[in-house]
């Protein structure tokens, strides 16, 4: 770690249900779900952390997390060098301080301070675990020291459509905050531009700072969150300012049909977010499997891929794959179609089946001939399917387990 990072923690809040991401977070927490084929939604958070040289790092769990401990230690772990000052350590709820699981991502944080004064960092950097994005943490850190911040909010643009998602933020000429909503319809929101600045859920705070604010809100009757209570609290008290995000790639995949439209951007022509870019890469587990391989079916001469993203360990044994993201150890047998889709590990697709507009979690197996995403009103009455008509048949419990 470079001078800059050295008295910097890193918090990242990655606990969270992901309750409208069901039934993906069923046996798993959010930003443990898989995405882009090799990945986890977790991956991307670390990675910023990892090449912006920030290498203090406590993941606060609560929800499902042995998924996610599980890719730490298999993926993590090893990247840290404890005897120079790194770490990366999970942080649950331990009733220290209370006798409650985390109420909120205010509470998550009080509930280790002491922790936090094991380490006597001068600056808090408070992340999600849960989003997709590649930023340089190291911009918003300097901006913050430049303006004698108290707290730094991250912001990116959305559509003025969109606001309803997010807490909105308002900024004056110097980048100061001076309003917040959260989540408001446009109704209650008045601006002239096509486009508002969102919160990101990504904040530098001054220790001092956070540590008094959460011990404030602790004692009070609140929801103990930093978007709803801690935020429009401070700007009025404290020097607070917004950090605009210049990288407009930013994507809360908190849905289904969220997630799937992140996914299909990865395996467009011209994806937004570039997965092979070697000046800041994505770093994750990558079990040893053998390269993916296509073998010609014998009879119809089908073996295709095309415009998707293929992992380790796959076989495309004589089907055909289009606009889809395989991740290890897919199977795709003779005469299978599957288009615009997302298959998890260990799936097994059999001859002659048809899948569309799909997500298939880890270790299924679809039986010859299987055709989902085809007949809308069938396939509602047999599994889930999201507001957009995306199709999602859950993990299997009894395979896959291994990197589940």
């Amino acid at each position: 770690m470079s001078g800059e990072q050295e008295n910097i923690l890193v918090m990242i809040l990655a606990g969270g249900k992901g309750e409208r991401l069901y039934p993906l977070t069923r046996d798993r927490t959010k930003p443990a779900v898989p995405f882009g084929g090799i990945y986890r939604i977790i991956d991307f958070t670390l990675s910023n952390c990892v090449n912006a040289g920030l290498r203090k790092i406590y993941l606060l769990t609560q929800y499902k997390s042995l998924s996610l401990v599980r890719h730490i230690r298999l993926g993590w772990s090893t990247m840290f060098k404890p005897q120079i000052g790194e770490f990366i350590e999970t942080l649950p709820a331990q009733q220290r301080v209370t006798i409650d699981w985390y109420k909120g991502t205010a509470d998550a944080v009080f509930q280790n301070i002491y922790s936090i004064q094991q380490e006597r960092p001068e600056l808090i950097l408070i992340l999600s675990g849960d989003h997709i994005y590649k930023m340089d943490y190291r911009k918003m850190i300097r901006f913050h020291t430049e303006k004698n911040a108290d707290v730094t909010v991250g912001t990116v643009k959305v559509p003025l459509r969109d606001m309803s998602r997010y807490g909105i933020i308002e900024l004056d000429k110097g980048k100061r905050i001076v309003g917040f909503k959260e989540k408001p319809s446009q109704k209650e929101y008045t601006t002239k531009e096509d486009f508002v600045l969102a919160s990101m859920g990504v904040y530098v705070f001054n220790t001092d700072v956070i540590v008094k604010e959460v011990i404030e809100d602790a004692k009070k009757e609140t929801s103990h969150d930093f978007g709803r209570d801690i935020i429009p609290r401070i700007i009025s008290k404290k020097r607070a300012f917004g950090y605009v995000f210049a990288q407009e790639y930013w994507r809360d995949i908190g849905t289904i049909d969220a997630y799937w439209d992140a996914s299909m951007d990865l395996v467009s022509r011209t994806p937004e977010l570039n997965l092979h870019d070697s000046e800041w890469p994505i770093f994750t587990f990558r079990p040893q499997l053998p390269p993916a391989k296509i073998v010609l079916d014998g009879n119809s001469r089908n073996g295709k891929i095309v415009d998707s993203i293929v992992s380790l360990g796959c076989i495309i044994k004589g089907g055909y794959v289009k606009n889809s993201i395989l991740s290890y150890n897919v199977l795709i047998r003779s005469n299978a179609h599957v288009e615009e889709s997302i298959l998890m590990s260990n799936v097994d697709v059999e001859r002659g089946c048809k899948i569309r507009r799909a997500i298939i979690d880890k270790g299924v197996m679809l039986e010859d001939g299987t055709v989902i995403g085809y007949d809308k009103r069938q396939d509602r009455k047999n599994y889930f399917v999201s507001e957009n008509g995306i199709l999602v048949i859950p993990k299997t419990r009894e395979r896959g387990e291994k990197y589940a």
